[in-house]
């Protein structure tokens, strides 16, 4: 992403649930001789920003301005807090202390290599009061249209009543500003209007009553949480199984998991939601959005506790993921008519465009060839002959490049979106699997004999005649190299 580069400092704003998070390590190593319960011997203590804050530290450790807005007691702990945010150089102009509320501190134990063993809470659940409610509303408001993005972190802990959402919500939204929201109440109309709302899979089931077993269910359910809480867009995170979003369109992207190995979840929501307003406060788009975030989440999953992932951590794990790029393991573009069918169904709604072509030894008139026929729709397949196809075809000579050299030599292609071989010798029954708005063949073939013309031209779609580039051919590469061999060995003669 080379947008990283030119990230700009943006102000931001998190309203929400902020918190203490405070970790006690040690050991267990002998039971009570008073009752038969194990005794923990604390070797360590330490407490970072939690909840909401966490959010606003993430932002900190992204170079972004960040302000944060909440409620909290007045107390010991609240001043602990306090600093804290005043330690990142996170505004704290927007937070009310009051008397009759608790800050929220959650303990956790902490045994051998960090496991996590239990957690201790003290917290508020209680919503804000009406004179309270009315007071945050007045000290937020005028504030908020100096801000690029405002994220909503609820963790239910009071301070996100409906009225101070929804009035959240209408207020950015008529000064053109986007709201994001991580998710926790059940009240889906809480969070009407949001630019973005991101629930779990528990959260999303519990706002919807969906079932979520399936990836089509996991679509489904954030269509119709989408479509009940009229936002442009939901985000459903899914542990290891990634990320899907959903938007106006009904159309879906699946972003998988980075991260091969997790160990510790905790705050990963925060690290999300907190990136995904650094990328759309930086005009990224949000699909370019949902994958910074994605990267940052894969760094932090790899860490203990509550944890902030910096912008130059994020930059390096980019970096270093796209220098092993291994071309030939790419298989998010080479897949087979099952998965091609499903991931269609998901992107309903968009023109496909399709081609085929035995691509043996790929050459200047297939790149000119198919990146025309790309600007032709939105999604570009490619069918591929197999090996065995083409002997039957070409002769038992043919190919001279393997099927899997040649789909991932395609699938490299950015202007490519899928590559699926087929195994007969015409691509007639992958044509009418796929059903494509667009056919596309070389100049060099007649109108009446592309196969799969009829089916294409009797949903509304066209053929597409696209012309070859002169002296551009596979059989001439290899006519050229026969030629150039042959002499030499004639004059070593």
């Amino acid at each position: 992403m080379k947008k990283l580069n030119n990230l700009k400092c943006n102000k931001i704003l998190v309203i929400g649930d902020i918190m203490i998070d405070r970790y006690y390590k040690g050991n267990i190593t002998r039971i009570s001789p008073e009752a038969p319960v194990p005794i923990f011997e604390k070797k360590d203590e330490y407490i970072v920003l939690g909840g909401a804050a966490n959010t606003a530290s993430n932002l900190i450790a992204a170079k972004q301005i960040v302000s944060v807005a909440s409620v909290i007691g007045e107390d010991i702990e609240s001043n602990l807090l306090l600093n804290l945010l005043k330690n990142k150089d996170i505004s704290t102009n927007l937070i009310i202390k009051d008397s009759s509320r608790r800050t929220t501190v959650k303990t956790r134990i902490l045994g051998q290599n960090n496991q996590q063993m239990f957690r201790i809470d003290v917290e508020n659940k209680e919503l804000l009061d009406d004179a309270l409610e009315s007071a945050f509303l007045n000290k937020i408001l005028p504030h908020i249209s100096k801000y690029s993005i405002i994220i909503l972190s609820d963790y239910m802990k009071g301070v996100l009543t409906q009225n101070i959402t929804t009035t959240i919500i209408k207020t950015a939204r008529n000064l053109n500003i986007k709201v994001l929201i991580d998710v926790k109440d059940t009240n889906s109309e809480k969070y009407k209007g949001a630019f973005l709302i991101k629930p779990n899979l528990t959260e999303l089931y519990a706002l919807t009553g969906l079932p979520i077993k399936s990836s089509e269910d996991v679509i489904a359910a954030s269509k119709y949480l989408r479509k009940i809480c009229d936002s442009d867009f939901v985000l459903t995170t899914q542990g290891e199984e990634g990320m899907t979003l959903v938007d106006r369109e009904d159309t879906a992207w699946h972003v998988d998991c980075i991260s091969k190995e997790v160990y510790d979840v905790t705050g990963a929501g925060d690290t999300v939601i907190a990136y995904l307003g650094v990328g759309l406060a930086n005009n990224f788009s949000v699909l370019d959005s949902v994958i910074l975030s994605n990267y940052a989440a894969g760094i932090k999953v790899l860490k203990a506790g509550t944890a902030e992932v910096s912008i130059e951590e994020v930059k390096k794990y980019i970096s270093k993921a796209e220098k092993n790029y291994d071309i030939s393991k790419d298989i998010s573009k080479i897949v087979k008519l099952d998965r091609l069918i499903k991931n269609l169904h998901i992107q309903k709604n968009k023109k496909i465009v399709f081609t085929n072509g035995c691509f043996d030894i790929l050459h200047r008139g297939h790149l000119y060839y198919l990146k025309e026929a790309s600007k032709l729709g939105d999604i570009f397949i490619i069918g591929v002959n197999s090996d065995n196809s083409i002997r039957r075809l070409k002769g038992d000579f043919r190919p001279i490049v393997g099927e899997n050299d040649r789909m991932s030599m395609l699938a490299a292609l950015e202007f490519i979106d899928y590559v699926i071989k087929f195994d007969e010798d015409t691509p007639l029954n992958l044509i009418e699997a796929i059903q494509p708005d667009i056919l596309v063949k070389g100049g060099d073939y007649l109108s009446h004999k592309v196969i799969g013309k009829e089916i294409v031209e009797a949903k509304g779609g066209e053929l597409v005649l696209i012309p070859f580039v002169d002296g551009q051919s596979t059989t001439d590469i290899i006519n050229k190299i026969l030629e150039v061999y042959t002499t030499a060995e004639r004059s070593i003669i």
